[in-house]
């Protein structure tokens, strides 16, 4: 299970003075059995750029889905615990990631059962812990700190550590 995320949204009150709209936990988590270990906990979702200011609702409420919003994007965070590799090797990437609405950008016959591509530029910042950014044919070890742009390339990620990794992700719509 993901550690909870709070989440501290800025605005206006009625005479324009800065204050904190929402501080309260983030509460649009995906957790689920065909993907044990992962945890996605959306932050904040904006429907088009440039985004809309003065938001009070919270735009993160209904079901979560793998990509932005047509000319929108994401901020969320992802836990990964540490992979078992015997029980990866029992899992169907696709169904686990039709729960997102975005089964059909699993790479079949892949060499983890959870490459896929996004339709969008995503930028990443690794929290905490480590992971393995797998591409094509080439891995990468990243690190706390590290970061990365992701230009709509295959890719998974792979924790073969023993601690839980938490990336922060940026998902924007692109072409």
């Amino acid at each position: 299970m993901g550690r909870p995320i709070r989440r501290v949204v800025t605005g206006h009150d009625e005479n324009g003075v800065a204050r904190v709209i929402m501080d309260a936990t983030a509460e649009c988590i995906l957790e689920r059995p065909n993907r044990p270990g992962v945890t996605l906990t959306n932050l904040w979702q904006v429907e088009q750029a440039p985004a809309v200011m003065e938001r009070h609702d919270d735009p993160v409420t209904g079901p979560l889905v793998l990509q932005p919003p047509k000319n929108g994007s994401i901020f969320r965070i992802v836990q990964f615990d540490p992979e078992d590799p015997e029980e990866l090797a029992k899992l169907d990437g696709k169904s686990a990631f039709a729960e997102m609405g975005a089964g059909a950008n699993i790479v079949e016959g892949a060499r983890h059962p959870f490459m896929h591509r996004t339709d969008s530029v995503d930028y990443a910042v690794v929290l905490t812990g480590e992971i393995y950014m797998m591409l094509d044919e080439d891995e990468y070890l990243l690190k706390a700190g590290d970061t990365v742009v992701q230009q709509g390339t295959n890719h998974a990620w792979s924790n073969r550590g023993t601690k839980p990794c938490q990336i922060a992700f940026i998902l924007v719509d692109a072409e």
